[in-house]
């Protein structure tokens, strides 16, 4: 396939040949047939160097944190001489990777490696890779795909939370600002549910995995103070822009962390039809990912999608509702699920507390808000020490 620059020298090649016609001179004519021959020339070069080629592509670490930089490493194997290589690899919406060689040897690979920055959250395609060969003179080229398409992921990035609400267990005596289990959970069988990814196969119920003809899972039952829901509101219209809910989702983020690190099994629901359940690293890792790609959703229904949530029977714990600027819609949804949880925690992404902030806070709602550019980190450890001095009233 030619070029531009082939392209263009077969156009002057035409304009040659038509002055030739018009003016009879040969070394008009001479010009044409030159510029004409280099282009066929190329092509048939390039065609018998149609590249036999195989990539092999390495991403360090493929799942990274919005801001961070991972490094790609691409290796190129022919399988005849090649002169003139050019290799493209292209991390989807970040940008592409180009690299050139003048010839490239069977048996002696090349490597190029090369850098992303990583922002802003998502999964991005990495590959495949694109290699070309053009003729010496680059009138023409061939090009083929080559190599697998990789993913990569970028988590939001979260902030490092201290301190953690008073929640009760079942003997109401007892509270504690820091839970005491296992994150596997209890030991009393609770339920059968299906099988999640990211679930241990060890906890498969074989018998009734095979009556049913699909994977169940041995759900054990929690203690209490444990578990807390997390729900993220992806209601658009809660959200005057973009840059609102992207730092409602950096809460969320940081609060998925703080939990399970601090021995919780948070269950976070962003608007999908399933909500995930923290209690391994390939759980977190799944909710990390379920959180790099979620975005606001218009006219989501949040009490009737809770509601579904409550049916699977999660409750005990806190109560974690993370908005934009709180109104009558999370108002209702803490009468609605209040009562399911010793604990309720409101997170708004606001620059002025409205009358829903209001009615929260004299309800015992613990309420931690930010502006925009604020810090989750800081209006967290404000509400927990509040909470805490509270308690130590009573």
């Amino acid at each position: 396939m030619p070029t531009v620059r082939g392209w263009a020298a077969l156009g002057a090649a035409v304009a040659f040949a038509l002055a030739w016609v018009g003016f009879g001179e040969q070394l008009l004519l001479a010009a044409a047939a030159f510029l004409a021959i280099t282009v066929v020339v190329g092509v048939l070069w390039v065609r018998r160097s149609a590249p036999g080629v195989a990539v092999a592509r390495q991403v360090i670490p493929l799942q990274v944190f919005d801001g961070d930089h991972a490094v790609v490493t691409v290796t190129l194997h022919v399988e005849r001489d090649l002169s003139h290589v050019t290799v493209g690899d292209t991390v989807h919406d970040l940008g592409t990777a180009q690299f050139a060689a003048d010839r490239a040897i069977p048996g002696d690979p090349l490597i190029g490696r090369y850098e992303v920055v990583c922002h802003p959250r998502g999964v991005y395609q990495v590959g495949p890779t694109d290699v070309r060969v053009r003729d010496p003179f680059g009138m023409a080229e061939t090009a083929v795909q080559a190599g697998t398409i990789d993913r990569l992921v970028v988590y939001p990035r979260f902030e490092e939370l201290e301190g953690l609400p008073m929640v009760r267990g079942q003997d109401p005596n007892v509270a504690t600002s820091r839970t005491r289990f296992s994150q596997t959970g209890g030991e009393d069988f609770f339920t059968l549910r299906d099988y999640e990814d990211g679930d241990d196969l060890r906890k498969v119920h074989w018998p009734s995995s095979a009556k049913r003809d699909k994977l169940m899972i041995r759900q054990l039952e929690m203690p209490w103070q444990s578990r807390a829901l997390i729900v993220l509101d992806p209601e658009t219209s809660n959200y005057p822009d973009q840059g609102v809910f992207e730092h409602a989702v950096k809460g969320a983020a940081s609060v998925v962390h703080h939990f399970y690190r601090s021995g919780f099994s948070p269950t976070l629901w962003t608007g999908r039809p399933e909500a995930v359940t923290v209690g391994t690293a390939d759980r977190y890792n799944l909710a990390m990912q379920d959180l790099a790609t979620v975005n606001p959703i218009e006219g989501a229904d949040l009490r009737n999608a809770i509601g579904r949530i409550r049916q699977r029977g999660i409750a005990g714990g806190a109560l974690v509702l993370i908005t934009g600027s709180p109104g009558e819609s999370h108002l209702a949804l803490y009468r609605t699920l209040g009562a399911d949880y010793t604990r309720t925690l409101v997170l708004a992404v606001t620059d002025e507390a409205n009358e829903a902030i209001g009615r929260f806070r004299r309800g015992g709602v613990l309420t931690v808000v930010t502006g925009r550019t604020g810090h989750w980190a800081a209006a967290w450890r404000e509400a927990m020490e509040s909470s805490w001095a509270t308690a130590t009233r009573r």
